[in-house]
């Protein structure tokens, strides 16, 4: 009985969100624009369900004086690292997720065979070392061999960690800067908040010359957030960890906006879900730690009357955020509609405004 129960509401959830589509491969971005803002914005209007074609310079005259921008100012980490087995000189490959209270690496990790605790690798070019100390979650726990910090570490043997559908995950020197925003300060994230990669410090000073305010949280961004939902019922799916802050400064910043009669405008699903996180207890309030938040239909919407969100890949959280923003309905529509004018998809892609 209490499986039927599941699979029904499984069926009901699935009914009113938008969650899964067809993309052709051509549209799926393996470059950014030439120039940030000069990529394409679908302009999606929730109460009159009109949609519109765009440029994202065209973001400061498409809001309104008074309405508050904010942004995610994570920096990406050089996440990725290369190395070899030393016991066996075999390739090995991992990702730093995170640095655990005893200093160890928590990593996940590929490499031909089944390597040992105790085992080390030695990273590429050199001469830095991991050592093999154990698992967790299925993950490696790892101990470098040099004292420095992580960020020393990563800096100078780490590369830029790209999601896979982008050349296979092979970063050039390009990507050093382009899978950075312009306005990234604190390091701790292994993927962009990517709505915030269209914006150049240019359009920044015009929205800030046409009244319209900026803010910032912090989001980390994790593990999780291009990982598939596998689970039948939508609604189960795990959440990993993602560590937020937001501070007074911009929830007093929000509460003038609103109470100004202006909206505020979250640049991507990150920042949506730090504010959601921090007016988790039913009003907005300086926050600080980490959120495994799912938001999907249905949800009440507590800080945000707008968001700019890239195009995201099918049968995942962000998409179900979309839908519970702007309702299912209408984002296929916008889904639809982008595919059919060749929109570019995912992390390098075009962006959308839904107001």
């Amino acid at each position: 009985m209490p499986r039927r129960r599941a699979n029904r509401h499984a069926r009901l959830v699935l009914e009113d969100t938008f969650f899964d589509y067809r993309l052709p491969e051509h549209l799926i971005a393996q470059e950014p624009a030439e120039v940030r803002d000069e990529s394409r914005l679908l302009v999606v209007n929730r109460a009159s369900g009109e949609i519109q074609h765009q440029r994202f310079r065209d973001l400061p005259e498409l809001l309104s004086p008074g309405d508050l921008v904010v942004l995610n100012d994570t920096r990406v980490l050089p996440a990725r690292l290369i190395g070899r087995r030393e016991k066996t000189g075999g390739k090995w490959e991992g990702l730093f997720l995170r640095q655990t209270p005893e200093g160890l690496w928590e990593m996940l990790a590929q490499t031909r065979g089944h390597p040992e605790i105790g085992e080390t690798i030695v990273l590429e070019p050199g001469p830095l070392k991991l050592t093999l100390r154990g698992r967790s979650g299925g993950h490696w726990l790892a101990e470098p061999s040099s004292s420095a910090t992580v960020f020393e570490i990563l800096g100078q043997a780490g590369h830029i960690p790209l999601p896979p559908y982008i050349r296979k995950g092979k970063e050039s020197e390009e990507d050093r800067e382009r899978y950075q925003t312009v306005f990234a300060e604190r390091d701790g994230s292994i993927a962009a908040p990517t709505a915030g990669l269209h914006f150049t410090s240019g359009l920044l000073e015009r929205l800030r010359f046409r009244g319209i305010a900026t803010a910032k949280v912090t989001l980390h961004v994790g593990l999780g957030t291009f990982e598939p939902i596998k689970v039948e019922d939508p609604t189960q799916h795990p959440m990993h960890a993602e560590w937020g802050e937001v501070t007074a400064e911009t929830v007093a910043a929000i509460r003038e906006c609103h109470a100004n009669g202006n909206r505020v405008i979250a640049i991507g699903t990150t920042v949506t879900r730090a504010l959601e996180s921090a007016a988790a207890k039913g009003e907005l309030a300086p926050w600080k730690g980490e959120t495994r938040i799912f938001i999907h239909p249905p949800y009440r919407f507590r800080s945000i009357n707008g968001l700019v969100t890239n195009f995201h890949l099918p049968r995942t959280t962000l998409l179900m955020l979309v839908s519970a923003f702007a309702g299912s309905d209408l984002i296929r529509r916008a889904y639809e509609e982008a595919i059919r004018h060749e929109y570019r998809f995912f992390s390098y892609g075009d962006a959308m405004l839904i107001r």
